[in-house]
């Protein structure tokens, strides 16, 4: 890595980004052809046992497509770090974090459904005038959609986000110190917020409008936003895969950096006697000192 790269935490981005063009590049396609898979799979028929047994099989191969796609991109970006495992056991580790990605998302779907009798019972409880003015159902059920919105999009992700990405490189013999010197860094939780701004609460509120127009404008009008809700969303993910690698990596040279005592004053002849040390000259009448005594 060049040391401009080093230095700047913008330029050691782009550096990574360059020269993992390639599985950057297979982030936008690859993905489109896994979501156009996925789409044909829910098309397939199950009238003989070969279409159920295609329908059985097709999952695990997209789902086994997804985690090597991750992995070979995560990988890449590490580009400068040794000591990786076998690519085969950083897809391994990858399956093991999805699973618990998906049972994190289970849990906050129950909440989501919980969120209307929470609201009716925190706002039960209350006093009339507070019911009434600040602790109201509809305020009271907003800040739990809110609350459960935080947890999906910024806590999951920032939590599983740098032990994925390390066990993808290193397997499960994890480098606590990196992960907890990046968990405790505010630019990695500015940059989970902006990501999760730009592609989940923007696309959002793409549909929210009502269609007007011809059907042409409206077909149109509905192509360009799944097209943008698309590019903002694997935007998002590569920058921030890119910068976990970044912020990572920083923090393991930071730990492995000797510490500079160029500037620390020490005595003269503190050190051993070496080559590189100076002799002083002996005081005039120190030769004859022994003789006169």
């Amino acid at each position: 890595m060049s040391d401009v790269a080093a230095t700047n935490p913008l330029n050691d981005l782009f550096h990574r980004l360059r020269l993992s063009l390639a599985w950057v590049a297979a982030q936008f396609w690859a993905t489109l052809l896994l979501i156009l898979a996925g789409a044909a799979w829910t098309r397939l028929p199950d009238s003989y046992a070969w279409q159920v047994g295609l329908s059985l099989f097709v999952p695990l191969v997209l789902l086994a497509g997804v985690l090597a796609l991750e992995a070979g991109t995560i990988r890449k970006l590490f580009h400068d770090e040794q000591s990786r495992v076998r690519f085969v056991i950083g897809v391994l580790t990858l399956l093991v974090w999805a699973a618990i990605v998906w049972a994190a998302w289970a849990l906050l779907d129950w909440c989501s459904d919980q969120i209307p009798d929470w609201a009716g019972y925190l706002n039960s409880r209350a006093s009339a005038h507070l019911r009434a003015t600040l602790f109201t159902y509809d305020h009271i059920q907003t800040w739990l959609t809110f609350l459960v919105w935080v947890f999906r999009w910024i806590a999951l992700p920032a939590k599983v986000l740098p032990y994925a990405m390390s066990s993808a490189q290193w397997g499960w013999r994890l480098p606590w110190r990196k992960i907890i010197r990046l968990l405790l860094n505010w630019r990695w939780w500015l940059a989970v917020i902006i990501a999760a701004l730009l592609a989940v609460e923007w696309p959002s509120h793409f549909f929210t409008g009502e269609p007007y127009g011809t059907v042409t404008h409206q077909v149109w009008s509905v192509i360009l936003k799944l097209v943008g809700t698309y590019l903002l969303t694997v935007v998002s993910w590569v920058l921030l895969l890119a910068w976990c690698a970044v912020l990572l990596s920083r923090g393991a040279r930071a730990a492995e950096k000797p510490a500079d005592d160029s500037l620390v004053p020490a005595p003269v002849g503190a050190g051993p006697l070496g080559e590189d040390s100076v002799k002083l000259p002996l005081p005039e009448g120190d030769d004859d000192s022994g003789g006169n005594a």
